[in-house]
């Protein structure tokens, strides 16, 4: 297993570290839930440094294709599933998450069957980005009200985008044979 993978599972892990400490916390400001950004955060730049370590030191793998994207997703929904729960995030905004991950991964698997590899899009990746600031945003500053409602918005319009982009670039995936 390659350094890059190692650093992704480690992603995977703090997974329940981070549920733990945010639930703790109650959603409410103080040192479980700087803990739990803390956690998040340092969950959150694995995802750019084994990126950085399998693209540098030639350590990209089917195993890191397939886990990246899926630990950025657990820790990522995890987060939003908790927002949701305290009422911090609307349950749509959830559920449109989920059903664009879930779109764009059968589109992959659609497109892999056919022999295409469709790569992670520019928008993906600010959606991931902008996805996983907003969250840190919500932790940092739980008891501000107008923050929950500009993150939300932020994304659900760049969670959006980034579906109808990725359908209409290989749309043609689906149709042909």
């Amino acid at each position: 297993m390659t350094l890059a993978s190692k650093i992704t599972l480690l992603r995977v892990a703090f997974i329940p570290l981070y549920m733990l400490f945010m639930y703790l916390s109650g959603g409410e400001a103080g040192l479980w839930m700087w803990l739990s950004l803390a956690v998040f955060i340092i969950a959150s730049l694995t995802d750019y440094v084994d990126g950085q370590i399998a693209r540098r030191c030639n350590q990209v793998s089917d195993f890191g294709k397939f886990l990246d994207p899926l630990a950025d997703k657990l820790l990522t929904i995890a987060a939003m599933t908790i927002f949701c729960q305290w009422g911090m995030m609307s349950a749509w905004a959830l559920m449109l998450v989920l059903t664009r991950e879930f779109a764009v991964t059968g589109l992959r698997l659609v497109a892999v069957g056919k022999g295409k590899v469709i790569a992670a899009g520019w928008s993906g990746k600010v959606k991931t980005a902008s996805t996983m600031i907003g969250l840190c945003v919500l932790m940092a500053f739980p008891a501000v009200g107008w923050i929950a409602p500009v993150v939300n918005g932020v994304i659900i319009v760049t969670t959006v985008y980034s579906g109808i982009e990725y359908f209409a670039q290989n749309w043609n995936c689906l149709w042909e044979k």
